[in-house]
């Protein structure tokens, strides 16, 4: 039986290690809290008290956090997994991070003989719980070899699309754009609306069956209906976080990008109001003159 680690018992990570758990796999789990640690373990799975003591167990671990920080921290730092991961295991990277990070934590697991699958994921907490995600991976085929099993135990979709660690990265950058660019356009098509006293229901019943629909606007406009920004779906945070990577991809090879700029604007001005840790499509609230539904 194959032992996995998973690092980050989230909404996400939970769903990934409840996954793994029916599908066979001996699942270790770990994070911060201990709240999140007693709820996988209530699923099957084995709790463990740091990154260190999961890292030997397992013969391959998944790092669902939220950043780079958060990834070097728990893969490196003081009772980081890589310490004690067994050469020839693979660590698979899922946090949206930048390219240039996915490179070098690549090369730094090679010294210690540890492939690394660079692979953010798409989809969510719902696709988390359902093992639907989309993994847009890059790394060599000897990491895919020893934990293709893995993966597809967790996704729908698993987009292989180079050998360079980065190239995965990359594609989860671009996604961020467009998913964030269309929620602000998606709050600010739905606060004119308000504005100008259109029934937000049929607002959104006429939109979402016409061309200006997309994905964002309908997943994320229901929210804003219901008036659930807290506790977040996706906290608003996330994407100062994930536009910020954008503009810093972009930066670096001077292109511009204008649309992700104003949008990155957008959700900092909504966590500068004290919105961060609400739901992204509390990014509606910067516009004036409008009244929300509550809960």
């Amino acid at each position: 039986m194959k032992k996995v680690g998973v690092i980050g018992l989230g909404a996400m990570g939970l769903g990934v290690a409840k996954n793994l758990i029916k599908a066979g796999f001996e699942v270790f789990g770990c994070d911060v809290r201990a709240e999140s640690v007693a709820a996988f373990v209530e699923h099957g799975g084995k709790g463990c008290d740091t990154p260190a003591q999961l890292g030997s167990q397992c013969d391959v671990v998944i790092t669902l956090v939220v950043n780079a920080e958060q990834t070097e921290h728990v893969l490196f730092g003081e009772a980081g997994a890589a310490q004690q991961l067994r050469p020839g295991s693979v660590v698979v990277a899922a946090a949206t991070v930048p390219p240039g990070y996915a490179t070098q934590l690549g090369r730094h697991l090679a010294e210690r003989s540890i492939d690394l699958i660079d692979s953010p994921v798409s989809g969510g907490v719902v696709g988390a719980a359902n093992g639907t995600l989309v993994l847009l991976s890059s790394g060599p085929e000897s990491a895919y070899a020893a934990c293709g099993d893995v993966l597809d135990a967790i996704s729908s979709k698993v987009y292989r699309l180079g050998g360079e660690h980065g190239i995965g990265s990359t594609v989860k950058v671009i996604n961020q754009l467009l998913v964030g660019v269309q929620i602000a356009a998606a709050a600010e098509a739905m606060a004119l609306g308000l504005r100008e006293g259109i029934d937000p229901q049929k607002l959104y019943d006429v939109i979402s069956h016409s061309a200006g629909n997309s994905w964002a606007f309908t997943d994320r406009v229901p929210h804003i209906l219901r008036g659930e920004f807290a506790p977040p779906h996706t906290a608003l945070d996330i994407f100062v976080k994930d536009l910020g990577l954008v503009l810093d991809a972009a930066r670096s090879s001077k292109f511009p990008l204008p649309l992700a700029s104003v949008a990155h604007q957008m959700f900092t001005t909504a966590s500068a109001a004290g919105f961060g840790n609400e739901d992204d499509t509390a990014v509606i609230k910067i516009f004036p003159g409008i009244t929300l539904p509550r809960v």
